[in-house]
């Protein structure tokens, strides 16, 4: 890489510690050396392994399937860090975890930057050292009092649902990332649905990414995909291990086999389309629910899920109209059980483009949700598109296991009730 490329790149970064001690290393390196390193460590990965340094993000969460290149994305980004900062952590289920998989494996910290930067595992310490200094301290995550007194300038934390204890160890991790002017974590994990991986998805300031195992099939033996999909494809074990999706196991009334065979093109026609709505409960806690939705003859084809946290009452009221406009919907159909005829208004003030219809939960969430479950069952309501966050909501219904509200699936369970479910059809009696 010229000193050219390598200014135009510190300047697109605004951390210019890490962008010059990056220049300095790099420009000390012979030619080739300096291609092989930056190759490593720069080079463009596939886009869900890429949680780029100049994003805006405390904490990045993978979650991936078997073989979607987990290991490859924290080891690729621990690596870039490693050329400026002194001081990190690595964090796995167990001390053999960090050292196999994490350290020495195919896709590990030792397959990356090439021989000119290669680091050295020094076992009686328990750390990785870089050439130029740089130190990876290697933490079990069944010894959480291990991580009190250390700190850090980042850390990769792997498989994080098979922690024993996620959240103290997360805790305990959380408190010695204190070095440096923008400490940042890295969470790679197959997810699991456990209530320390929703805490954490849910949490403000952590970048969400997902990978199937099929996005890095270019990189597997071929046979691999194949021989699991025809084993358990369409399965909650599918959906979790092979899709990355947290699949709810005890009591769900969405099944995983039932959404993973929902998937469809849109037609060319619909007979109706509305936009669901469910508003949060306060202006900073919960996210607004958008879900559109239209139907063909006897089907539902959900077109997009436009849900978004952290909005205004005004902010979430236009991004409903937009959706409603972008579709030509008939409808916008709105929970007020929370706001009432503030809904309405708010709705009314920006200036929707078809009517607005307010609806009231008199039934709890999984009641509402059994008839949408049963057409989901008989393959009447199909997905245009990959909704994961949505499914997984849908899988969570009935579960007794919801950490936060179920915002996206309320809404489409409002928006399928109205299309689907709004007219009772009874039959015509004729007097002889």
């Amino acid at each position: 890489m010229s000193p050219a490329s390598l200014a135009l790149l510190s300047c697109s970064n605004s951390n210019v510690e890490m962008m010059r001690a990056l220049a300095t290393v790099v420009m000390s390196l012979e030619p080739e050396d300096q291609q092989r390193l930056l190759s490593a460590a720069l080079a463009e990965p596939l886009i869900h392994q890429l949680a780029s340094p100049f994003s805006p993000w405390s904490t990045w969460l993978m979650l991936g399937g078997r073989g979607a290149g987990k290991t490859f994305a924290g080891a690729r980004w621990i690596t870039w860090n490693a050329l400026a900062y002194p001081s990190q952590a690595l964090i796995g289920p167990t001390l053999h975890d960090v050292r196999e998989v994490m350290i020495e494996g195919p896709s590990g910290l030792k397959a990356m930057g090439g021989p000119a930067y290669r680091p050295r595992w020094e076992a009686s310490r328990r750390r990785l050292v870089w050439p130029n200094g740089a130190v990876a301290y290697a933490f079990s995550a069944e010894d959480p009092e291990s991580l009190r007194g250390p700190q850090f300038h980042a850390a990769w934390a792997d498989e994080f649902c098979a922690w024993p204890k996620p959240a103290e160890t997360l805790a305990m991790l959380r408190f010695g990332l204190r070095l440096g002017e923008d400490p940042r974590l890295v969470v790679t994990t197959t997810p699991k649905p456990h209530r320390a991986l929703k805490t954490l998805m849910a949490e403000p300031g952590v970048a969400l990414t997902r990978a199937g195992t099929s996005a890095n099939a270019g990189n597997l033996a071929p046979a691999f995909l194949r021989t699991l999909a025809s084993l358990y494809g369409g399965t909650r074990l599918a959906a979790q291990e092979l899709d990355g999706v947290v699949v709810e196991t005890d009591g769900g009334l969405f099944r995983a086999e039932d959404l993973a065979r929902c998937r469809a093109a849109r037609p060319a026609r619909l007979d109706r389309v509305v936009v669901a709505v469910d508003p949060p409960a306060t202006a900073t806690g919960d996210a607004c629910g958008i879900v559109v939705v239209g139907r063909r003859d006897d089907r539902a084809f959900v077109l997009a899920d436009e849900t978004a946290r952290g909005l205004s009452p005004a902010g979430w009221a236009g991004r409903a109209v937009a959706a409603a406009r972008a579709w030509t919907a008939d409808a916008l159909v709105a929970e007020a059980n929370q706001g009432g005829d503030m809904v309405r208004s708010v709705l009314a003030q920006a200036d929707p483009p078809c009517r607005v219809k307010l609806v009231r939960a008199s039934l709890g969430k999984r009641a509402r949700a059994e008839p949408v479950a049963a057409l989901y069952e008989q393959g009447r309501v199909l997905h245009c598109g990959a909704f994961v966050a949505l499914e997984e909501e849908l899988m969570a219904l009935g579960s007794g296991d919801l950490e936060h509200s179920p915002d996206r699936a309320d809404a489409l369970v409002w928006a399928v009730s109205e299309l689907m479910l709004g007219e009772v059809r009874r039959p015509r009696l004729r007097a002889l």
